[in-house]
């Protein structure tokens, strides 16, 4: 059964971009719930750590945490 997206980063809120774009970035590497899931991980870090969670802090943020989680993966190969 597919996950449904956390209402913060679903398609239609502000970071649906930034969802989108890492979508389509790391799309054949990792699924778009995982994407969602790194993206939505990366904004509560940023409101923990900041107080606050622009979407371009929160896409470099999900970005290098999908990084590095494409390189654990392809070290298990």
């Amino acid at each position: 059964m597919p996950e449904n997206p956390s209402p913060s980063t679903d398609r239609h809120s502000r970071f649906g971009p930034v969802v989108d774009r890492l979508s389509t970035e790391f799309s054949g590497v990792h699924h778009d719930s995982t994407v969602t899931r790194c993206v939505d991980a990366a904004r509560h870090g940023a409101e923990d750590v900041t107080g606050r969670a622009t979407p371009d802090l929160v896409e470099r943020i999900a970005r290098q945490h999908l990084q590095v989680l494409a390189l654990a993966f392809a070290e298990q190969r």
